[in-house]
């Protein structure tokens, strides 16, 4: 889109009847209230093809300037997962062993987690997503993407809801630093590592921390 004049172009989606639209409303309400992030997975099989139009669905998202800052590596490999959850657990352990402080380490306590990320290697597929800082043009000239953490940030929530919908768990699994991951995927200089999702089907006894979310009321406020 860049250096491109506007054109506008007309839109009309059909309009959902009220009835509908609240049966919809409260089905996604209901659906979603069932997400939990995982960290036990099952090895079976999952068709990828699930996967893919999960991210299809996330590459629809709004984005500054309509920059589309974003990329999916979606990794299989058996040699590049071990690789990335050596190195992921190595960044873990220094954090877990004091460099995350003892602030972030109780607020950490209740989930149950530590330097140890069999996920990384369990579920069958692992989406580690990027953010592009600025982009290339032809004559390898740099330009600026614009609200870049946003626009990520907005693409990866859709990545999940689709995948939830979809009948599958993920996990948002962000070590620090995350340098490493360029490393091992062999990332351009113009994309940062965001987070790297392992996604699959939950293991057989798989357990979540027993959490409450907070209730409408506490998270709205009408002015």
């Amino acid at each position: 889109m860049h250096g491109r004049p506007y054109q506008p172009t007309p839109y009309h989606p059909p309009r959902m009847p009220q009835n509908a639209s609240l049966a919809v409303s409260a089905d996604l309400r209901e659906r979603m209230n069932q997400r939990r992030t995982v960290r036990a997975f099952s090895d079976d099989p999952v068709p990828e093809q699930v996967v893919l139009d999960a991210i299809a669905v996330a590459a629809t998202a709004p984005s500054g300037a309509h920059q589309q800052p974003w990329t999916y590596v979606l990794v299989t490999n058996p040699e590049t997962r071990a690789a990335i959850r050596k190195a992921a657990e190595e960044e873990e352990q220094r954090s877990y062993a004091g460099r995350l402080g003892e602030e972030w380490l109780a607020a950490l306590e209740p989930l149950g987690t530590d330097e140890h990320k069999p996920h990384l290697t369990d579920a069958p597929y692992l989406i580690v997503v990027f953010q592009q800082r600025f982009y290339l043009d032809d004559k390898g000239e740099s330009h600026k993407h614009y609200y870049v953490d946003e626009s990520v940030g907005i693409s990866v929530g859709m990545l999940l809801t689709a995948l939830h919908l979809s009948g599958l768990c993920a996990l948002i699994h962000t070590p620090s630093p995350m340098k490493f991951l360029s490393e091992v995927l062999g990332r351009p200089r113009n994309e940062k590592a965001f987070a790297v999702i392992p996604v699959g089907y939950p293991a057989e006894g798989a357990m979540v921390p027993d959490l409450v979310r907070k209730s409408l009321d506490q998270v709205i406020v009408r002015a």
